[in-house]
């Protein structure tokens, strides 16, 4: 399987459900349009990743399954919150969050590939997973911006770390949170690729992928 992401957390949930992988990320424009709403953002940067990773893949490819995918986490008022650009900035989203339910959106999309690298099937999808944060004082806030934990992560908090002291209920699928809904994106690389070559032989290692 090719990854277009460099996210390590997406590597290592792929790898836990047995896949060999190639890491192959391509740097995309991931600007907002005007007046685009969350899922539909997250599910186009999805595909833009995986049509600029198939192209640079320059017409061969040993691998069959190619998979891209972006993570966002968003208010109800439609707002987007992206990885902060410092720790003041962690601490603004982290006060925007604390005592209310957010969401996180994942885009995924999967491409079946030809050896000369050519669409063969696509499909595409967003998982939302709804998160609620307990009321945080500023103490806890800027403990855990300082933890530096924040800053490489959308939302500013990781629920797979130290972020996860934060959450008090979550709705939804928690690898979605982690960055890669990968439960229901190895259903559909099994039914991209064949009946049961995937879900049918979990615990294997899937090196033809």
């Amino acid at each position: 399987m090719i990854l277009a992401s460099q996210s390590p957390r997406r590597r290592e949930l792929l790898e836990e459900a047995g896949f060999s992988l190639r890491v192959l990320p391509a740097d995309i424009n991931e600007a907002r349009m005007p007046d685009e709403r969350p899922e539909p953002l997250v599910r186009r940067l999805a595909q833009q990743k995986a049509e600029a990773t198939r192209l640079l893949l320059e017409g061969h490819t040993d691998d069959d399954v190619l998979v891209a995918a972006d993570t966002i986490v968003w208010t109800d008022e439609g707002n987007v919150l992206g990885k902060p650009v410092d720790e003041e900035d962690a601490v603004r989203m982290l006060e925007s969050l604390s005592g209310k339910v957010h969401h996180v959106s994942s885009g995924a999309c999967v491409m079946h590939l030809s050896p000369t690298a050519d669409v063969i099937m696509a499909t595409s999808f967003v998982e939302t997973t709804d998160v609620e944060f307990y009321p945080l004082t500023n103490k806890e806030i800027r403990a855990y911006a300082a933890s530096g934990e924040p800053l490489d992560k959308a939302g500013a908090y990781g629920i797979q770390g130290r972020g996860g002291l934060l959450v008090r209920g979550i709705r939804g699928d928690y690898f979605n949170v982690v960055g890669l809904p990968v439960a229901r994106l190895v259903r559909e690389v099994d039914r991209m690729v064949g009946p049961g070559v995937v879900v049918g032989t979990l615990g294997r290692q899937h090196g033809r992928h």
